[in-house]
């Protein structure tokens, strides 16, 4: 192989490990918010080879309160922050970063990224001053190129999340309340639309990061909640809702 040929060929290689940074050599600092331990430690590791990647992971939290800390204390770029935490959730996270939102130096912007795809958690984010949303189902490489445009203050939805923002904002009408989905916790509410989707429970406790055990008590709390008696039942409500 011709020295020549050995140079394009390194040039090319060069170019795809870095093809999900930023081709200018610019990092963005990111800090990530999730309750889960083992999912920010797989987040870290797939966008946080900073070299390859642009991404400068330089916190985490795992509460609300930890969130607000982190975030006051570094003032990355990026937020990728969870929906349900405990605390208060992301809208409490949202809330309580606004000046930093704000910033007109030095805004702090957020890109949700959660398992669930409900129009009432993206809808309910994006109105706290979130700049995207994202589930969890990303690729790698799909996160990077989101948080780069978060940075540059693009507004990014996974497939068809956008739509859920558009009909919210082209309406003037308030959704209606749901006194018995109110009764539920936003766990809850994330084991209720897996069951109603069919997800056996092994499936469910895989996807949120929990035990089996905790799957089971929270069918039967919700079960209790909303006085019904089995999973079909539940998923007929749910149904009925367009929760699924």
């Amino acid at each position: 192989m011709t020295e020549e040929a050995e140079s394009r060929n390194r040039s090319e290689a060069e170019a795809e490990a870095g093809a999900t940074g930023d081709a200018t050599g610019r990092r963005v600092r990111v800090v990530l918010v999730d309750d889960h331990r083992m999912f920010r430690t797989g987040v870290q590791a797939e966008i946080g080879r900073t070299d390859e990647t642009g991404v400068e992971v330089v916190g985490e939290a795992a509460d609300v309160d930890q969130a607000v800390t982190v975030i006051t204390a570094t003032r990355p770029e990026v937020v990728l922050l969870d929906v349900h935490l405990p605390g208060g959730g992301g809208v409490e996270v949202l809330r309580r970063s606004a000046a930093m939102m704000g910033d007109p130096e030095q805004p702090v912007r957020f890109l949700a990224l959660s398992v669930s795809d409900a129009a009432e958690d993206v809808i309910g984010v994006i109105r706290g001053g979130a700049r995207g949303y994202v589930t969890k189902t990303i690729t790698g490489t799909d996160l990077v190129n989101a948080i780069f445009r978060v940075a540059d203050g693009d507004a990014v939805f996974s497939p068809r999340l956008a739509g859920f923002v558009l009909d919210a904002f082209a309406s003037t009408d308030a959704p209606p309340v749901d006194e018995d989905l109110d009764r539920l916790t936003q766990r809850e509410r994330e084991v209720l639309r897996l069951i109603a989707r069919g997800y056996a429970y092994k499936e469910i406790a895989k996807q949120l990061f929990i035990s089996v055990k905790t799957v089971e008590s929270h069918v039967s709390a919700v079960l209790r909640k909303l006085q019904l008696s089995n999973r079909h039942e539940l998923t007929r409500w749910a149904t009925a809702r367009r929760l699924v």
